[in-house]
């Protein structure tokens, strides 16, 4: 798939427009159409679904959603110097493209739903696991959108994928396995990338699943922060820190306290965020 409409190759839209990567917006670049097109396709049938985009810079991604049928793709961009490229892939789609310029860490995203819609994109890796976080413990739940389809590095993909018993197992899989379905659909190597960036990356795919009304967010990531943040402790002394008494924490969970943090279910975490309110009285 060298070509998908009739637009100019990404590299002469790169050229034309001065759009160098810049290491600072955490900007690689993405021209292989078949690359973005099989992105496109882990988000699964697009046609009547609306697509957030954050940082499409020259629009590689951004015109392989629209070629698979997205309704419409509203792509949200901090750097000013991509916007003409971007003009030119909204003439190309008429009213299936509205680009908004700004930092995407400073968008309302559940305010940009509209219908069936979901969240693809090739994100700044500056930037990537915040915005991720933000969208997982965004309330009300379930979730505004139907999905994530999102490119990480690969040692962040794991993270967010990981299980209990795993190096990679921490705060983030809690968080993101408490709220969602999570895998990584396939590796994406460095060579794919205008500049290569040092490491390889992964695209993962999350789908949000409905929770435990009640139990607010904002207590596990308690619970998580004082277990992982000793994490090669016991948990009966790592948790001491959350200045409640430890014995109820573990007989809430079943816990004997010589675990440690990386070895628990998550729904270890969830009995424990669920006492803690009553041992602050």
């Amino acid at each position: 798939m060298s070509q998908i409409d009739d637009l100019p190759p990404l590299r002469e839209v790169i050229a034309s427009h001065g759009l160098r990567a810049k290491k600072e917006l955490g900007q690689n670049f993405l021209l292989d159409l078949n690359l973005t097109a099989r992105i496109a396709r882990v988000a699964g049938p697009l046609e009547g679904v609306r697509v957030i985009e954050v940082g499409p810079g020259p629009g590689g991604l951004t015109r392989a959603l629209l070629a698979e049928g997205a309704r419409e793709v509203i792509a949200i961009e901090r750097d000013a110097r991509a916007l003409p490229a971007l003009a030119q892939i909204a003439e190309a789609y008429p009213g299936r493209l509205t680009v908004i310029g700004g930092d995407a860490m400073d968008m309302d995203y559940a305010m940009l739903a509209d219908g069936p819609t979901r969240i693809v994109a090739n994100l700044p890796y500056n930037i990537g696991t915040q915005l991720l976080t933000g969208w997982l413990t965004a309330e009300p739940w379930p979730s505004a959108f139907e999905s994530f389809t999102l490119m990480f590095q690969r040692e962040v993909a794991e993270r967010i994928v990981a299980r209990p018993g795993e190096d990679a197992y921490g705060r983030l899989g809690v968080l993101a396995g408490w709220r969602s379905e999570a895998r990584i659909a396939f590796n994406v190597g460095r060579q794919a990338f205008v500049p290569p960036p040092s490491v390889t990356s992964a695209v993962v795919h999350l789908v949000p699943r409905p929770v435990e009304p009640g139990l607010p967010v904002k207590l596990l990531e308690q619970v998580t922060r004082a277990a992982f943040g000793q994490r090669r402790k016991m948990v009966r002394q790592s948790l001491k820190s959350l200045g409640v008494p430890v014995p109820a924490l573990l007989e809430a969970a079943g816990l004997a306290g010589d675990e440690r943090a990386e070895d628990l279910p998550i729904e270890a975490f969830l009995a424990m965020a669920r006492v803690l309110p009553g041992l602050r009285v």
